[in-house]
């Protein structure tokens, strides 16, 4: 199969969760043996901070303009069996306008911030889908599943909404022996909407256990922010460098963006990569977090500071590694970048599946 994609990045991940998808997906597509092009606009910002400039699956482009894309890769995205474009390209309606009138195959937008996109189309501040490019794509496939598939398909008119969550490579996360440097640790861009909660389950926890070690690693944190002296402060993590530091952890934080909080069901491709690790998490609590990982068994859950410091504090070691190993199984057999690449060539058949049907049911009713 020969699959396009149109994605933020693939060679950075400075301040992006994107391109750490698009790598395990396109990696596992191609080992599939599916040809992929995943297409790139070249932007200062990434341009800069390139940790992958040239990955080694598939074939990657950059381009500098709209125009240029349709200029070099017209007849790709023309005679491709699947042409993705995803969230936050640069242009993006434009491109999705293009790529929906000038695709053969089947089309489809990869929504990677579903909650953020839906809360934009209904304030009309969305920069890169429209509402009335949604039901133009064949699939909209989404990183939030339950009833936000179903509200893409009944107020936006998809035809077809899927989920196809965020993953994670095993080959890059797994359990290491280190040495252990922090009791806790966050990994996440700053954001407004996610920091009273590292407050209220790092920060302020580490204020009440001074003697233990802990680390909030991320870019765009602002100077204002008071950090106790017990908090190590990290600017920026490559992906090759995410395994050892979820490995030095006693235990690793989950903190949800508020939209995703409120659409449930969006876990963060941070979730699976410390799982992946063996290190047990701590989450705050979303519905739907219960369909990824048990509550208890697999996942720890606290919404105070007084449950983190309980946690902290009360834990037995062996107690935690268990649930740490059991969260790691499970990733292992349901949240892979193998089974997403699955996943996306089986709803890809489905569209097609579609398409044949309505065709067959149209000629039978002339």
């Amino acid at each position: 199969m020969r699959i396009v994609i149109l994605g933020l990045s693939i060679t950075s991940s400075w301040g992006n969760g994107h391109a750490t998808t698009f790598r395990g997906l396109v990696r596992e597509l191609t080992a599939a043996g599916n040809d992929v092009l995943f297409l790139e606009r070249d932007q200062p910002w990434y341009a800069g901070n390139r940790d992958l400039p040239n990955p080694p699956y598939g074939e990657t482009q950059l381009y500098k303009s709209v125009a240029e894309l349709k200029r070099r890769f017209a007849a790709d995205v023309h005679d491709a069996d699947c042409v993705i474009v995803g969230s936050y390209v640069p242009d993006g309606i434009v491109v999705g306008e293009w790529v929906t009138e000038h695709a053969r195959g089947v089309t489809a937008f990869y929504d990677i911030d579903t909650p953020v996109t839906l809360s934009a189309l209904e304030s009309g501040a969305c920069e890169y889908l429209s509402s009335d490019l949604v039901a133009r794509f064949s699939l909209y496939l989404s990183f939030t599943g339950g009833p936000t598939l179903r509200r893409i398909e009944n107020d936006y008119g998809s035809p077809m909404a899927r989920a196809l969550y965020c993953s994670v490579d095993p080959e890059m996360y797994f359990p290491e022996r280190a040495p252990q440097k922090w009791m806790l640790g966050y990994l996440g861009t700053y954001s407004d909407d996610r920091q009273p909660t590292v407050t209220r389950l790092l920060i302020d926890p580490a204020t009440r256990l001074p003697d233990a070690r802990y680390v909030v690693a991320g870019p765009m944190y602002p100077d204002s922010i008071a950090w106790p002296a017990n908090v190590e402060r990290i600017t920026h993590i490559e992906p090759k460098h995410h395994r050892e530091f979820y490995n030095a952890q006693r235990f690793t934080l989950n903190v949800t963006r508020a939209d995703m909080i409120r659409a449930g069901y969006s876990p963060s491709v941070r979730l699976f990569e410390a799982a992946a690790c063996g290190t047990p998490i701590i989450s705050d609590e979303w519905a739907g977090l219960d369909e990824f990982f048990e509550p208890g068994r697999e996942i720890l859950i606290a919404t105070s500071t007084e449950d983190m410091v309980e946690i902290l504090q009360g834990m037995p070691e062996s107690d935690a590694r268990e649930i740490g190993r059991r969260a790691r199984e499970r990733v292992l057999a349901e949240h892979t970048a193998g089974h997403r690449a699955s996943e996306l060539v089986a709803y890809i058949d489905e569209c097609r599946d579609r398409v044949a049907e309505n065709s067959s049911a149209y000629v039978t009713k002339e």
